[in-house]
């Protein structure tokens, strides 16, 4: 649980560290939950659904690269993310009223891992104001060589910043990022991360031998409601429930402007936004 000064810190820098959120057996039971979530699943044959494959991959090629929404599917990781241990650290950060809003599993399988260029996660999903986070439990070792978070700590007080381009959301920063603050949180399995969503971060692919797997869970006040985006709002709304303490019946402005983000279509995922961009850009 975050204490007082890492409470202080996460207002500070946009993020905080707590190693050990989860112990060992915590850490097993979601990875054997994980092996069972993905067995049997190939390009060819899996839920789309639920997974989503690395690309560039023969159609029997079995690495996923994100499991959707293990929060909603699976009975373990919703006990994580109702836990009472998980939602006291929350309400330190984000009040007594909380709302869960989404889950993934981002997996970095070995030597391939994709890239996640420098984004904000509130820019998906723009809100009437800025108390939303995530929370990313490393469920491996996590380093530079497989694939770590990196951050820019600090930024996130000073707004949104370009994620479009030509008109259209491109689902990463489309104007030039200053990196030279950004630093790399290497952590052991079991470490949790709390995210500011406004914190610009990316990752880079894996080149290790080692899988990089992370369990990613998002909140946000419960007076913090959606600014309607078109279908996508829908689409990121279908999943969020009250966790702790009471709905809100007055929504909290705490922004002046947010912007918008127009999208072609119903993106699969982040991965096929960015992967589209860099496509047109090269």
């Amino acid at each position: 649980m975050p204490s007082l000064p890492l409470v202080n810190l996460f207002q500070r820098d946009g993020f905080c560290v707590v190693e050990g959120f989860l112990d060992r057996n915590e850490v097993a039971d979601f990875l054997k939950s994980i092996e069972r979530i993905c067995t049997g699943a190939t390009v060819e044959h899996h839920d789309a659904t639920r997974l989503e494959m690395e690309p560039d991959q023969c159609r029997e090629g079995n690495r996923v690269r994100r499991i959707y929404e293990p929060c909603t599917h699976y009975p373990a990781f919703r006990a994580l993310s109702d836990s009472k241990k998980l939602l006291d650290s929350l309400a330190q950060l984000l009040g007594e009223n909380l709302l869960f809003h989404y889950s993934k599993i981002n997996m970095k399988p070995p030597e391939v891992g994709s890239v996640v260029e420098w984004h904000q996660d509130l820019a998906y999903y723009p809100l009437t104001n800025t108390d939303s986070l995530a929370v990313l439990f490393y469920l491996d070792d996590a380093d530079r060589t497989n694939g770590c978070l990196q951050v820019i700590p600090g930024v996130h007080k000073n707004g949104i910043v370009n994620h479009s381009r030509d008109g259209f959301f491109r689902g990463q920063i489309t104007e030039p990022v200053d990196t030279s603050k950004a630093i790399a949180i290497e952590g052991v399995a079991g470490s949790a991360i709390f995210l500011h969503g406004m914190t610009p971060h990316a990752s880079a692919p894996n080149t290790s031998s080692h899988a990089r797997r992370t369990l990613i869970l998002g909140y946000r006040a419960a007076d913090a409601y959606p600014i309607y985006a078109g279908e996508t709002t829908l689409h990121a709304e279908r999943h969020v429930r009250l966790v702790r303490g009471e709905r809100s019946p007055l929504a909290r402005f705490g922004t002046q402007a947010m912007p918008i983000p127009r999208f072609r279509d119903v993106p699969k995922s982040l991965y096929e936004l960015q992967r589209r961009f860099r496509e047109e850009q090269s």
